[in-house]
């Protein structure tokens, strides 16, 4: 058997046993966006982890380093934010190709710190060292929330609400132009890959949810809504049905695809690298949570389907048809 053969999810299933020793402090380890432990009754530490590869995360020559370094940040704080935690520190390790100019590194630098001092996010060390052909790019960031109010992904209850707090499918549209190798000529086109390049993670909005108390569930779209719906299907022992007519198309990305002739609902569903963050929330306060989302950031928070008793993955057309869907976003290994 070859790694391919199972998939990034299937490997990371068959590492996971006898992987904690002692689990007296441990509340969630392999399986969510971050690990949660305790450091008192009420607090718990968030943390995560995310590693950027060149020529399999991003194309060096087609990112500018301040673009580069804010997103490699970025990708952590929404993992935080899907936990529904406080970001607070960062630990960046790199892998340096020696004729890697240093105006590129310092203006990755410059990316990662100003998003940091954005979220007033420490960054207090890490590792460099050389690398032989590939720039390579790990950083982990803690976070911290109260012990009760950490949203995770398994603890999804039939019959909640599914929630989504931003567009979905514009990062995918933008990676497009640096795919084919395109310069946007639009604004409508710059703003699309200005959503993959530059995307911004839902940080309040995590803390808003997890501060409601009505929240079962949560993640991040960073493989594709299809993908990251059924990570919370499959950890929650539930199925979903998602309303076709009720998934947030930004006016940029239909723009992009009438023009093309492509299907906006493909991006949402499959695109990935969205980080806007989708949650299941008990379906007798969703009114109330709507009405306070609006109050709180000036917008809608966007209701897309309901969890289900069985374990279906399912999209109801606009025509009331009702499709099976499968997975359809990033996975390192297929």
């Amino acid at each position: 058997m070859k790694l391919n053969d199972i998939g990034e999810f299937g490997f990371i299933k068959r590492i996971t046993p006898d992987t904690i020793y002692d689990d007296r402090n441990v509340l969630r380890a392999i399986g969510d966006d971050a690990a949660v432990f305790t450091v008192n009754r009420n607090e718990c530490i968030v943390l995560t982890t995310d590693l950027l590869v060149e020529r399999i995360h991003f194309i060096k020559e087609s990112v500018q380093g301040y673009e580069l370094g804010y997103k490699s940040l970025a990708v952590n704080l929404s993992d935080i934010a899907a936990m529904g935690a406080k970001p607070q520190h960062a630990f960046v390790s790199i892998g340096i190709p020696i004729e890697t100019p240093l105006e590129y590194l310092d203006e990755l630098y410059r990316g990662m710190k100003q998003l940091a001092q954005l979220y007033s996010v420490n960054i207090l060390g890490g590792d460099t060292t050389s690398s032989k052909t590939d720039l390579i790019i790990n950083v982990a960031v803690t976070g911290v929330a109260k012990k009760n109010n950490i949203l995770y992904r398994n603890t999804a209850k039939a019959g909640d609400a599914i929630y989504c707090t931003g567009f979905l499918g514009d990062s995918r549209a933008g990676l497009d132009f640096i795919l084919q190798n395109k310069n946007p000529q639009h604004d409508y086109e710059k703003e699309l890959l200005h959503a993959h390049t530059l995307p911004r993670p839902h940080v309040e909005e995590g803390l808003f949810l997890s501060n409601t108390g009505a929240v079962h569930s949560c993640i991040d779209v960073s493989d594709g809504l299809s993908s990251d719906l059924m990570h919370i299907a499959e950890e929650s022992n539930v199925g979903f049905i998602v309303d076709e007519k009720s998934i947030p198309i930004s006016p940029q990305l239909q723009q992009y695809c009438d023009d093309n002739a492509l299907n906006a609902i493909d991006y949402a569903l499959s695109g990935g690298e969205d980080y806007v963050l989708v949650c299941t929330v008990d379906e007798k306060t969703s009114l109330q949570l709507e009405k306070n989302f609006y109050n709180t950031f000036n917008r809608a928070i966007y209701k897309i389907g309901i969890i289900t008793h069985d374990k279906k993955y399912v999209m109801k057309k606009r025509d009331g048809s009702l499709i099976n869907i499968k997975p359809g976003g990033w996975d390192h290994f297929a």
